[in-house]
């Protein structure tokens, strides 16, 4: 294997997630937080190995549509009407999932024209679209319409948009752990992230005695687990380098509930270490109230190396405004940090300069984020609906909201991999053995995924011909 060729240390691909349950200090852990903390756990839930043809060309529909309306001008008001009127009557035969479309774009479009006309599409929409029943066009059409009713009532300066609807709002913890464990089994996004991030980790640390780690959005904290274990088995540099993470927690109002469940993954990271006698120590370090982060709060140690990692995808960054992003990566730069890894979604919002053309480019990203994860592990019932509203439902509705701001604040659209080249920090050439370990891990899952060598410093996963994730790595200029 060509792995096996390369000297670099590696990620062992068995370890998608450790028997933490084991190690918890807490007296409350759940049967589905057990479930969560447990390598390579069954399906929970029952699945059907079958799908509708349907819903297997969901992607393909919107292909269609895409190609269709590129060639288009804006549509009036008089146009809007009489295409609603022409999707509503069309006939059965002629497809539900191309009717839904039709109207989530006619919503789109008389969102920032005509609020009436805006309302009247959508409540055709609530009524022709369930997020819990039916095909994945009638899914994603029910989040998608609730995400843009939530806009047509709060504009710009809606917060949580959707919380009030059939997708959004807050989860319970053990609900989030099981949806996490299930999006893990059905798809490589979560893996691709982690796995990436930790291979460049461990070889930017090869020789080194002490280690930091700072983590924008740790949740759960089962991507240290994988990296905790390479530490302890490596065959060169120093055996049992000393750890230290800090995970950063919310500010506001929210920020006590968000400091109980970093303290939650601290005592699991740390229990798990003891047990495989890694030293390790964890912190926390709070943004502020507008979710800004400073620097200073960051305590540092002589002699560390400092990693930053920023994870902002499924199904991490659910509720961190883009500035409060900035801030992170800005401040940690000041910190000099020996490697930065950044994994993020490939959301295309150019579109036309409008709303419509933004919205229409967002739906058929998340058209092709349903697709892959239908054709990888057919979902029905219970198991579905749960990855579907925890994940997907806020991840919609924070993506329309944010290209919404954009229409009415005029703000540019860029990559955040894009902000930080424009920013003098230096790229890190991913090695042949990162490569490597990410077309392995995509090989476990549907055919349909691809890897994607975008630079020498950022490397990308793709659904058929749509780019669904990409990861980069960087170092501050004071390194070189």
């Amino acid at each position: 294997m060509a792995m096996a060729m390369d000297e670099t240390p590696v990620i062992d691909m068995n370890m998608v997630g450790m028997e933490f349950s084991t190690y918890s200090n807490s007296t409350t852990t759940s049967v589905e937080e057990e479930t969560y903390w447990t390598t390579s756990c069954p399906p929970v839930l029952g699945w059907s190995d079958v799908f509708t043809a349907g819903d297997a060309d969901l992607y393909g529909l919107m292909e269609s549509m895409i190609h269709e309306t590129d060639s288009g001008s804006p549509l009036t008001s008089a146009e809007s009407r009489s295409n609603l009127e022409m999707a509503i009557s069309m006939d059965e035969e002629e497809g539900k999932g191309l009717r839904l479309v039709h109207l989530l774009m006619e919503a789109a479009e008389a969102l920032t024209g005509n609020r009436e006309l805006a309302r009247v599409i959508l409540v055709r929409l609530k009524e022709l679209a369930s997020p819990t029943d039916g095909t994945n066009m009638e899914r994603l059409a029910a989040y998608f319409s609730d995400a843009l009713s939530g806009l047509l009532e709060h504009g710009a300066h809606t917060k949580n948009v959707g919380a009030g609807g059939r997708g959004g709002g807050e989860h319970r913890p053990a609900d989030v752990i099981a949806a996490f464990q299930l999006l893990q089994d059905m798809s490589p996004y979560v893996k691709f992230g982690h796995f990436t991030a930790n291979q460049a980790i461990l070889e930017a640390v090869a020789q080194e005695r002490r280690i930091h780690i700072l983590d924008y959005d740790i949740m759960e904290g089962i991507q240290w687990a994988s990296l905790m274990q390479a530490l302890v088995t490596r065959k060169e540099g120093p055996p049992l380098p000393h750890l230290r993470i800090t995970a950063l927690s919310r500010g506001g109002s929210v920020g006590r509930r968000c400091i109980g469940t970093v303290q939650e993954t601290g005592r699991r990271l740390v229990a798990f270490a003891a047990s495989i006698g890694l030293p390790l120590s964890f912190h926390q370090c709070k943004l502020d109230s507008d979710e800004g982060f400073r620097p200073l709060s960051v305590k540092l140690a002589r002699g560390e190396a400092l990693i930053v990692n920023c994870m902002l995808h499924l199904p991490h960054f659910s509720h961190r405004a883009p500035a409060s992003v900035a801030s992170f990566l800005s401040g940690a730069e000041t910190l000099n940090p020996r490697l930065i890894t950044l994994v993020e979604e490939e959301v295309k919002v150019a579109g036309d300069g409008q709303f419509a053309g933004r919205f229409m480019d967002t739906l058929h990203h998340y058209s092709a984020l349903y697709d892959s994860l239908e054709a990888g592990f057919p979902m029905h019932g219970r198991a579905r609906a749960l990855v579907e509203k925890v994940f997907l439902g806020p991840r919609i509705a924070g993506s329309l909201a944010r290209i919404y701001q954009m229409e009415v604040q005029a703000e540019p659209n860029r990559s955040w991999w894009e902000w930080l080249g424009s920013r003098g920090l230096m790229p890190v050439r991913f090695s042949f053995a990162n490569h490597c370990q990410a077309n392995l891990l995509l090989g476990l899952f549907n055919d349909g995924y691809r890897v994607e060598q975008l630079s020498h410093n950022r490397l990308g996963i793709g659904w058929k011909s749509r780019r669904l994730l990409t990861a980069s790595i960087w170092t501050s200029s004071q390194q070189e």
